[in-house]
């Protein structure tokens, strides 16, 4: 995958994940290095490498999006890591339904939810 750059950090727009691996993802024609947050406004470069890095702040831009977002999955890397039991309940007070899976079927989920134009988005941590 190339070192391709979101401009600025954030793409407008809802795009499908066309692959994920090598460190990043390839959408909208373009690759990104690193973990990425795909909500309904677009899809922005995460400072996230592993789910020790998952807390407040860098969930804060998913709050941000209000009733855009009714699911947000998780894509956790390659295994399955549990959400602490706060960050969980910042969801349940936003009221956006939260799925943690590795970050593979968090990026296929997302694409099906997407095609049905749900009200999806994806924090996805990269993978190698």
């Amino acid at each position: 995958m190339g070192e391709g750059r979101l401009y600025d950090g954030f793409l407008p727009g809802r795009y499908a994940i066309d692959a994920y691996g090598n460190g990043g993802f390839r959408f909208a024609d373009m690759s990104h290095r690193g973990s990425i947050l795909v909500l309904p406004s677009g899809i922005r470069a995460w400072p996230v490498v592993s789910m020790a890095d998952v807390n407040e702040g860098t969930l804060a831009p998913i709050f941000a999006e209000g009733d855009a977002i009714e699911l947000l999955l998780l894509g956790t890397g390659r295994e399955v890591a549990a959400l602490p039991e706060p960050l969980r309940a910042r969801f349940r007070e936003a009221r956006v339904g939260l799925d943690v899976m590795q970050t593979g079927a968090a990026a296929r989920t997302y694409n099906i939810l997407l095609a049905e134009n749900r009200k999806v988005g994806a924090a996805l941590i990269a993978v190698p």
